[in-house]
């Protein structure tokens, strides 16, 4: 029996040996003041390239419910700790009416990290009897006024298994992401795509909630997979 034993252990050894080594886990620090940015505003970074007047549309469907986010990359700059950030417009409805409008603020660094620099949103609640929309802004950030600070929205070299922070306001912001894979295949209305990136958002401010999100390479997002208690699909349909 210990000869057996021994067998066992010498094969599970070598075993081990032979496995390829995991990729290494980083946890990327967003040192803000160590970045460098030359040209801001040129937002190039392969998997979240922002070219303005580009209008990207999505859809999903959840029960009784249709949900559509369009987001138009605007010609418009705005100035975050001293640094010019493109502004993105994202408006959600959700059967027709209007829920959420949010402005994003993002500028890139010449290390090719793109940042994202702050947000201001506000959404709708509408009266079940009818009346004007309940507006709040809940969420919002703003480093030039806020003690927030900007976090990493897509990494300029990203690896599986790489964590990062996105955003930081307490109590506000907090969202966090992590590199799962680089190539991953997903269809939707828009197209086909290869080699894609995916990453886990989630926020500890929001415990359960989980989204994978897919970049395909020179288009951006165009796949999230939203982990609430039920998978809804959110799907790119449309890129003009």
């Amino acid at each position: 029996m210990k000869r057996v034993l021994y067998c066992v252990y010498v094969i599970s050894v070598v075993s081990m040996m032979c496995m390829p080594p995991k990729a290494s886990a980083r946890t990327l620090v967003s040192d803000f003041g160590e970045a460098t940015f030359s040209d801001s505003l040129t937002i190039n970074n392969r998997y979240f390239p922002l070219v303005p007047e580009t209008t990207f549309t999505y859809v999903a469907q959840a029960d009784d419910e249709v949900e559509t986010n369009v987001v138009f990359v605007t010609d418009d700059a705005v100035e975050i700790l001293g640094i010019q950030c493109r502004v993105v417009e994202d408006r959600v409805w959700v059967n027709g009416l209007l829920t959420e409008e949010t402005f994003d603020w993002y500028a890139q660094d010449d290390e090719g990290n793109v940042w994202y620099m702050g947000e201001y949103t506000t959404e709708y609640e509408y009266p079940p009897g009818g009346g004007p929309p309940i507006e709040t802004h809940d969420g919002s950030w703003n480093p030039n006024i806020d003690d927030a600070e900007p976090g990493f929205i897509m990494l300029a070299d990203p690896q599986p298994g790489d964590s990062y922070r996105q955003e930081y306001f307490e109590g506000q912001a907090e969202d966090m992401g992590k590199v799962l894979r680089l190539n991953a295949s997903v269809s939707v209305p828009w197209g086909d795509y290869t080699d894609c990136l995916v990453t886990k958002e989630w926020t500890p401010l929001d415990p359960g909630v989980i989204e994978h999100k897919y970049y395909a390479p020179g288009v951006g997002l165009v796949f999230i997979e939203e982990l609430k208690g039920k998978t809804v699909e959110v799907e790119l349909i449309d890129i003009y």
